[in-house]
């Protein structure tokens, strides 16, 4: 069966840092892609960052980019995103999610689209 287990979110200062992980189980991780995705309060769904397992290659929302960072460790079945400077806007319930690699990794950000999602964790930037 397959699964999506985020941890790692928490309360932060702003400037401050956090690391987001997902383990994924129940398939096999290269071929398809991993998607962090979050929503604030009365926002609607926004794609931060995807992966492609196989290739490894990335896309990012211009939001965090040069800030937040996605990486992967096939071995461990894990998907990481890497969230340095943070800010209050970046405040919110934090998801990932998988697809098949039938899209780019931009258009699976783009489109929300996915086949299964992790129960989501809390990235709380306030002072």
């Amino acid at each position: 069966q397959l699964q999506l287990v985020e941890s790692g979110g928490g309360l932060v200062q702003p400037g401050g840092s956090l690391r987001l992980s997902c383990a994924a189980s129940g398939f096999t991780l290269n071929r398809y892609h991993i998607g962090w995705f979050r929503q604030a309060p009365g926002k609607e769904r926004e794609g931060v960052s995807c992966i492609s397992m196989r290739v490894g290659n990335t896309y990012y929302a211009d939001s965090v980019k040069g800030r937040f960072t996605i990486s992967r460790d096939n071995a461990k079945s894990t998907v990481f995103l890497q969230m340095n400077s943070l800010k209050p806007e970046d405040t919110g319930v934090y998801y990932c999610a998988v697809r098949v690699a039938t899209l780019t990794v931009q258009d699976m950000c783009h489109t929300g689209v996915a086949r299964n999602w992790g129960q989501g964790t809390q990235v709380t930037v306030s002072s």
